[in-house]
Protein backbone atom coordinates (compact mmCIF):
# COMPACT_ATOMS: atom_id res chain seq x y z
CA UNK A 1 0.00 0.00 0.00
CA UNK A 2 1.24 3.46 -0.92
CA UNK A 3 0.57 6.00 1.81
CA UNK A 4 1.95 9.46 2.49
CA UNK A 5 0.73 10.91 5.77
CA UNK A 6 0.73 14.63 6.45
CA UNK A 7 -0.71 14.74 9.94
CA UNK A 8 -1.49 18.16 11.40
CA UNK A 9 -2.58 19.17 14.89
CA UNK A 10 -6.18 18.23 15.63
CA UNK A 11 -7.18 21.89 16.14
CA UNK A 12 -6.25 22.67 12.53
CA UNK A 13 -8.44 19.96 11.01
CA UNK A 14 -11.92 20.86 9.79
CA UNK A 15 -12.70 17.35 8.50
CA UNK A 16 -11.58 14.16 10.21
CA UNK A 17 -12.37 10.58 9.25
CA UNK A 18 -11.18 7.79 11.51
CA UNK A 19 -11.51 4.11 10.54
CA UNK A 20 -14.48 4.95 8.33
CA UNK A 21 -16.29 2.05 6.64
CA UNK A 22 -19.49 1.60 4.66
CA UNK A 23 -20.99 -1.76 3.77
CA UNK A 24 -23.97 -2.60 1.56
CA UNK A 25 -24.80 -6.14 2.52
CA UNK A 26 -21.74 -8.24 1.68
CA UNK A 27 -20.16 -5.41 -0.35
CA UNK A 28 -17.64 -3.16 1.40
CA UNK A 29 -17.66 0.11 -0.52
CA UNK A 30 -15.39 2.00 1.89
CA UNK A 31 -12.95 -0.04 3.91
CA UNK A 32 -11.58 1.42 7.16
CA UNK A 33 -10.18 4.68 5.79
CA UNK A 34 -8.72 7.55 7.79
CA UNK A 35 -7.83 11.05 6.60
CA UNK A 36 -8.05 14.68 7.65
CA UNK A 37 -8.50 17.99 5.85
CA UNK A 38 -6.92 21.13 7.20
CA UNK A 39 -8.85 24.39 7.60
CA UNK A 40 -8.60 26.54 4.49
CA UNK A 41 -7.03 23.75 2.45
CA UNK A 42 -7.82 22.84 -1.16
CA UNK A 43 -8.17 19.06 -0.97
CA UNK A 44 -8.65 16.73 -3.94
CA UNK A 45 -10.25 13.31 -3.48
CA UNK A 46 -9.46 11.16 -6.49
CA UNK A 47 -10.23 7.65 -7.60
CA UNK A 48 -11.69 5.55 -10.41
CA UNK A 49 -15.45 5.07 -10.59
CA UNK A 50 -16.46 2.34 -8.18
CA UNK A 51 -13.46 2.97 -5.92
CA UNK A 52 -15.53 4.31 -2.99
CA UNK A 53 -15.17 8.00 -3.73
CA UNK A 54 -18.87 8.81 -4.12
CA UNK A 55 -19.82 6.73 -1.08
CA UNK A 56 -17.30 8.63 1.05
CA UNK A 57 -18.62 11.98 -0.15
CA UNK A 58 -22.19 10.91 0.61
CA UNK A 59 -21.14 10.07 4.15
CA UNK A 60 -19.34 13.40 4.49
CA UNK A 61 -22.41 15.30 3.32
CA UNK A 62 -24.80 13.34 5.60
CA UNK A 63 -26.57 11.51 2.75
CA UNK A 64 -25.33 8.14 4.02
CA UNK A 65 -24.53 6.92 7.52
CA UNK A 66 -21.23 5.10 8.08
CA UNK A 67 -21.36 1.44 9.00
CA UNK A 68 -18.51 2.09 11.41
CA UNK A 69 -15.92 4.70 12.25
CA UNK A 70 -15.94 8.34 13.29
CA UNK A 71 -16.55 11.30 10.99
CA UNK A 72 -16.41 14.92 12.21
CA UNK A 73 -16.89 18.17 10.34
CA UNK A 74 -16.14 21.57 11.85
CA UNK A 75 -16.13 19.88 15.25
CA UNK A 76 -19.52 18.16 14.75
CA UNK A 77 -20.10 14.42 14.71
CA UNK A 78 -21.66 13.95 11.27
CA UNK A 79 -23.81 10.98 12.35
CA UNK A 80 -25.08 12.53 15.60
CA UNK A 81 -25.17 16.24 14.76
CA UNK A 82 -26.37 16.22 11.16
CA UNK A 83 -28.04 19.62 11.18
CA UNK A 84 -24.98 21.34 12.64
CA UNK A 85 -22.72 19.52 10.17
CA UNK A 86 -24.92 20.55 7.24
CA UNK A 87 -24.67 24.20 8.22
CA UNK A 88 -20.90 23.94 7.92
CA UNK A 89 -20.80 23.07 4.23
CA UNK A 90 -22.10 24.01 0.81
CA UNK A 91 -22.12 21.65 -2.14
CA UNK A 92 -22.08 21.83 -5.92
CA UNK A 93 -23.32 18.53 -7.34
CA UNK A 94 -22.04 16.87 -10.48
CA UNK A 95 -25.52 16.87 -11.99
CA UNK A 96 -27.26 20.23 -12.65
CA UNK A 97 -29.66 21.16 -9.86
CA UNK A 98 -30.89 24.63 -10.81
CA UNK A 99 -34.52 25.37 -11.77
CA UNK A 100 -34.31 26.32 -15.43
CA UNK A 101 -37.76 27.92 -15.43
CA UNK A 102 -36.69 30.50 -12.84
CA UNK A 103 -34.34 33.43 -13.27
CA UNK A 104 -30.91 33.32 -11.70
CA UNK A 105 -32.04 35.75 -9.00
CA UNK A 106 -35.16 33.70 -8.29
CA UNK A 107 -33.04 30.56 -7.86
CA UNK A 108 -30.84 32.39 -5.38
CA UNK A 109 -33.83 33.85 -3.55
CA UNK A 110 -35.52 30.46 -3.25
CA UNK A 111 -32.42 28.87 -1.75
CA UNK A 112 -31.90 31.82 0.58
CA UNK A 113 -35.28 30.96 2.06
CA UNK A 114 -34.42 27.25 2.25
CA UNK A 115 -31.16 28.13 4.03
CA UNK A 116 -33.21 30.29 6.42
CA UNK A 117 -31.24 33.42 5.69
CA UNK A 118 -33.07 36.40 7.24
CA UNK A 119 -35.04 38.31 4.60
CA UNK A 120 -33.33 41.53 5.67
CA UNK A 121 -29.99 40.06 4.55
CA UNK A 122 -31.03 38.10 1.48
CA UNK A 123 -30.85 40.83 -1.18
CA UNK A 124 -27.40 42.02 -0.10
CA UNK A 125 -26.04 38.49 0.12
CA UNK A 126 -27.40 37.50 -3.29
CA UNK A 127 -25.95 40.60 -4.93
CA UNK A 128 -22.52 40.05 -3.34
CA UNK A 129 -22.33 36.46 -4.53
CA UNK A 130 -23.66 37.09 -8.03
CA UNK A 131 -21.13 39.88 -8.41
CA UNK A 132 -18.42 37.53 -7.17
CA UNK A 133 -19.16 35.07 -9.98
CA UNK A 134 -19.78 37.92 -12.46
CA UNK A 135 -23.44 37.15 -13.10
CA UNK A 136 -25.15 40.18 -11.57
CA UNK A 137 -25.81 41.71 -14.99
CA UNK A 138 -27.67 38.51 -15.93
CA UNK A 139 -29.61 38.17 -12.68
CA UNK A 140 -32.99 38.52 -14.41
CA UNK A 141 -32.24 36.03 -17.18
CA UNK A 142 -33.82 32.61 -17.06
CA UNK A 143 -31.37 29.85 -16.18
CA UNK A 144 -32.37 27.96 -19.34
CA UNK A 145 -30.64 30.74 -21.31
CA UNK A 146 -27.37 30.29 -19.40
CA UNK A 147 -24.34 28.49 -20.79
CA UNK A 148 -22.91 25.49 -18.94
CA UNK A 149 -20.18 27.63 -17.41
CA UNK A 150 -22.63 30.27 -16.22
CA UNK A 151 -24.77 27.60 -14.58
CA UNK A 152 -21.77 26.20 -12.74
CA UNK A 153 -20.85 29.66 -11.48
CA UNK A 154 -24.42 30.21 -10.30
CA UNK A 155 -24.39 26.86 -8.51
CA UNK A 156 -21.20 27.89 -6.71
CA UNK A 157 -22.79 31.20 -5.70
CA UNK A 158 -25.85 29.33 -4.44
CA UNK A 159 -23.67 26.93 -2.43
CA UNK A 160 -22.09 29.92 -0.66
CA UNK A 161 -25.34 31.59 0.39
CA UNK A 162 -25.17 30.44 4.01
CA UNK A 163 -21.45 31.27 4.31
CA UNK A 164 -20.20 27.68 4.76
CA UNK A 165 -16.81 26.82 6.13
CA UNK A 166 -16.41 24.00 3.60
CA UNK A 167 -17.35 23.85 -0.08
CA UNK A 168 -17.77 20.42 -1.68
CA UNK A 169 -17.37 20.33 -5.46
CA UNK A 170 -18.30 17.05 -7.15
CA UNK A 171 -16.85 17.02 -10.68
CA UNK A 172 -17.53 20.78 -10.97
CA UNK A 173 -16.00 21.27 -14.42
CA UNK A 174 -17.36 18.19 -16.18
CA UNK A 175 -18.18 19.16 -19.76
CA UNK A 176 -16.87 22.72 -19.52
CA UNK A 177 -14.40 24.17 -22.03
CA UNK A 178 -10.85 25.01 -21.01
CA UNK A 179 -11.44 28.76 -20.68
CA UNK A 180 -14.49 28.30 -18.44
CA UNK A 181 -12.70 25.70 -16.33
CA UNK A 182 -9.81 28.11 -15.77
CA UNK A 183 -12.14 30.94 -14.74
CA UNK A 184 -14.05 28.66 -12.37
CA UNK A 185 -10.90 27.45 -10.62
CA UNK A 186 -9.76 31.07 -10.27
CA UNK A 187 -12.97 31.72 -8.30
CA UNK A 188 -12.45 28.64 -6.16
CA UNK A 189 -8.84 29.50 -5.33
CA UNK A 190 -9.89 33.04 -4.46
CA UNK A 191 -12.45 31.68 -1.99
CA UNK A 192 -9.79 29.57 -0.33
CA UNK A 193 -7.08 32.23 -0.22
CA UNK A 194 -9.22 35.29 0.57
CA UNK A 195 -11.98 33.75 2.70
CA UNK A 196 -10.11 30.87 4.31
CA UNK A 197 -12.70 28.45 2.97
CA UNK A 198 -11.89 24.75 2.81
CA UNK A 199 -12.40 23.27 -0.66
CA UNK A 200 -13.02 19.53 -1.02
CA UNK A 201 -13.34 18.45 -4.64
CA UNK A 202 -13.43 15.44 -6.90
CA UNK A 203 -12.39 15.39 -10.53
CA UNK A 204 -11.26 13.01 -13.25
CA UNK A 205 -9.32 15.88 -14.86
CA UNK A 206 -6.03 15.17 -13.14
CA UNK A 207 -4.41 18.36 -14.41
CA UNK A 208 -6.91 20.30 -12.28
CA UNK A 209 -5.90 18.46 -9.13
CA UNK A 210 -2.23 18.90 -9.98
CA UNK A 211 -2.70 22.64 -10.53
CA UNK A 212 -4.86 23.63 -7.56
CA UNK A 213 -4.86 20.96 -4.83
CA UNK A 214 -2.57 21.36 -1.85
CA UNK A 215 -3.25 17.82 -0.67
CA UNK A 216 -4.54 14.85 -2.67
CA UNK A 217 -6.00 11.57 -1.44
CA UNK A 218 -6.38 8.67 -3.86
CA UNK A 219 -8.92 5.96 -3.07
CA UNK A 220 -9.16 2.62 -4.85
CA UNK A 221 -11.08 -0.55 -4.00
CA UNK A 222 -12.45 1.18 -0.91
CA UNK A 223 -9.07 2.02 0.57
CA UNK A 224 -6.94 5.17 0.48
CA UNK A 225 -3.85 4.03 -1.39
CA UNK A 226 -1.88 7.27 -1.13
CA UNK A 227 -2.10 10.79 0.19
CA UNK A 228 0.10 13.86 -0.10
CA UNK A 229 0.99 16.75 -2.38
CA UNK A 230 1.63 16.22 -6.08
CA UNK A 231 5.35 16.47 -5.38
CA UNK A 232 5.15 13.82 -2.66
CA UNK A 233 3.04 11.46 -4.77
CA UNK A 234 5.32 11.72 -7.80
CA UNK A 235 8.37 11.20 -5.60
CA UNK A 236 6.74 8.19 -3.97
CA UNK A 237 5.93 6.57 -7.33
CA UNK A 238 9.09 7.80 -9.10
CA UNK A 239 7.02 9.58 -11.75
CA UNK A 240 6.94 13.13 -13.06
CA UNK A 241 3.24 14.03 -13.20
CA UNK A 242 0.19 13.41 -11.04
CA UNK A 243 -1.44 11.51 -13.88
CA UNK A 244 1.48 9.09 -14.10
CA UNK A 245 1.45 8.64 -10.32
CA UNK A 246 -2.32 8.08 -10.34
CA UNK A 247 -2.09 5.44 -13.07
CA UNK A 248 0.71 3.65 -11.26
CA UNK A 249 -1.30 3.60 -8.04
CA UNK A 250 -4.67 2.59 -9.53
CA UNK A 251 -3.65 0.67 -12.65
CA UNK A 252 -3.94 1.33 -16.37
CA UNK A 253 -6.71 -1.08 -17.27
CA UNK A 254 -10.02 0.48 -18.30
CA UNK A 255 -12.68 -0.57 -15.85
CA UNK A 256 -16.16 -1.26 -17.10
CA UNK A 257 -17.64 1.64 -15.14
CA UNK A 258 -15.02 4.04 -16.49
CA UNK A 259 -15.29 3.43 -20.23
CA UNK A 260 -17.56 6.41 -20.86
CA UNK A 261 -15.82 8.78 -18.48
CA UNK A 262 -12.24 8.25 -17.42
CA UNK A 263 -10.74 7.49 -20.84
CA UNK A 264 -12.30 10.62 -22.31
CA UNK A 265 -11.30 12.74 -19.34
CA UNK A 266 -7.69 11.55 -19.46
CA UNK A 267 -7.52 12.55 -23.12
CA UNK A 268 -9.12 15.92 -22.41
CA UNK A 269 -6.68 16.50 -19.55
CA UNK A 270 -3.76 15.90 -21.89
CA UNK A 271 -5.25 18.25 -24.46
CA UNK A 272 -5.87 20.95 -21.86
CA UNK A 273 -2.30 20.62 -20.60
CA UNK A 274 -1.00 21.19 -24.14
CA UNK A 275 -3.18 24.31 -24.48
CA UNK A 276 -1.67 25.90 -21.37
Amino acid sequence: MWVVYNLVPMSENIIEAQNLSKKFGSLTAVDNISFEVKKGQIFAFLGPNGAGKSTTIKMLTTMLSPTSGLLTMAGHDVTKERDSARKAFGIVFQDPSLDEELTAYENMSLHSTLYRIPKSKQSKRIKELMELVELWDRKDSYVKTYSGGMRRRLEIARGLLHEPKILFLDEPTLGLDTQTRTIMWDYVQKLSHDKGMTIFFTTHYLDEAEDVAETIAIIDHGKIVARGSTKELTKLTKTTTLEEAYLQLTGREIREEDQNNNGLNFRMALRNRRLR
